[in-house]
């Protein structure tokens, strides 16, 4: 039987792994982590996402997420509020992908926690090389490693924007709890964006992009950037009034490739199936990431399966998602334009309905799902 390995144990990696080992596939999971961790991540499970975890028997309404139906779109001191096309749920990947992977065992997969994929060699069959212990030779790779890279492997990817990433967890006071409850609040600032929703058991996820410059310009710590943007922003300044955070620092990144999708080529290796963001990356502000993984690990199970070639997945994903990608990458830029950013401000306050439409348009398209599902 065709050996599978999975490099990477988050969303895409665990899901896949589920789905082959429910097909009788001899797959094995090697994620770097020993136990769950949390990740930057707006958690945000759309409802494609949550169907495709449906497909592989995954109950996610047993873990106590918090459903949000709501967009409230924030520049300045203004405010938009539109109803979502779909309901949504907050969650921690903390608590998400733990139980994921427990499911991943449960449906027959070997899963090895705290085991790091070094790099990848395909001149010669397939070698996986492992930290700490002997190389491997399984017969395909999912790699499913996130933004982290693998020597051998990397993503060709353009040269991505000087963005830095936070992310810190709160304990919101009851009055801005029950005003969240529901909502996505996506607030707009010069120079980036930030997005705050509850997940489970009561806690806030407050997810920001901000441009390197801006970040510096303030005093280039966490605790200056969020002291800038709140003396900025009265929604926000009322939001985290008392507010207590969970981490002892925000979780950081730093150039993440928005816009990426992996394009087959001539060179690549045919036992190398990408996941996740290995083979897609949308701007954050969509909250359409984890289903793009999601997706992607349904479409690279459905190939393997039928017996087909990585080129011939990459091909049929970069069709699903391009123009997905494309759309948010264009709204991604024009948002961080100041001049650009209140003028489209200004058409979702006189038309909400845009709102909506665009977040049609940055989702997995039906037509793409409809093939799979």
């Amino acid at each position: 039987m065709t050996s599978i390995v999975v490099a990477g144990g988050g969303l895409a990696g665990a899901a896949a792994a589920a789905a082959l080992a429910r097909a009788g596939r001899d797959v094995t999971v090697l994620e770097r982590n020993a136990a769950p961790a949390h990740k930057i991540c707006g958690e945000f499970l759309s409802v494609e996402a949550q169907a495709s975890l449906v497909a592989i028997g995954f109950n996610v309404t047993a873990l106590g997420g918090h459903r949000i139906s709501r967009l409230r779109l924030v520049r300045d001191d203004a405010s938009v509020c539109v109803g979502l096309p779909f309901e949504g749920l907050g969650i921690t990947r903390r608590r998400l992908d733990a139980a994921l992977l427990d499911h991943a065992a449960l449906c027959g997969a070997v899963v090895r926690r705290g085991v790091a994929v070094r790099g990848a060699d395909c001149s010669d069959g397939l070698r996986l090389d492992l930290a700490g212990e002997a190389p491997i030779r399984p017969d395909l790779l999912l790699l499913a490693t996130g933004k982290h890279d693998l020597r051998g492997v990397r993503r060709q990817t353009a040269e991505p924007d000087a963005l830095v990433g936070f992310k810190m967890y709160f304990r919101l006071n009851p009055a801005a709890r029950q005003a969240l409850a529901g909502h996505i609040d996506l607030i707009l600032f010069d120079d980036g964006y930030a997005g705050l929703q509850m997940v489970e058991d009561g806690m806030a996820n407050l997810s920001l992009l901000v441009d390197r410059a801006r970040l510096q310009r303030v005093g280039g710590t966490w605790s200056a950037l969020l002291a800038n943007l709140v003396k900025g922003n009265t929604l926000l300044a009322d939001r985290l009034i008392g507010a207590t955070p969970l981490l002892d620092q925000p979780l950081t990144i730093f150039r993440v490739p928005y816009g990426f999708v992996h394009r087959a080529a001539a060179n690549d290796p045919d036992r190398v199936y990408r996941l996740g963001d290995q083979a897609g990356v949308i701007p954050s502000f969509t909250g359409d990431g984890m289903a793009i993984a999601l997706h992607s690990a349904t479409r690279a199970t459905t190939a393997i399966i039928a017996g087909h070639a990585a080129s011939v997945y990459h091909r049929a994903l970069q069709r699903d998602i391009g123009g997905q990608v494309r759309r948010a990458a264009a709204l991604y830029r024009l948002a961080r334009m100041p001049l650009a950013q209140r003028v489209l401000f200004g058409f979702a306050g006189t038309f909400p309905s845009l709102l909506r439409l665009a977040a049609q348009y940055t989702r997995v398209p039906p037509r793409a799902r409809s093939a799979l599902y």
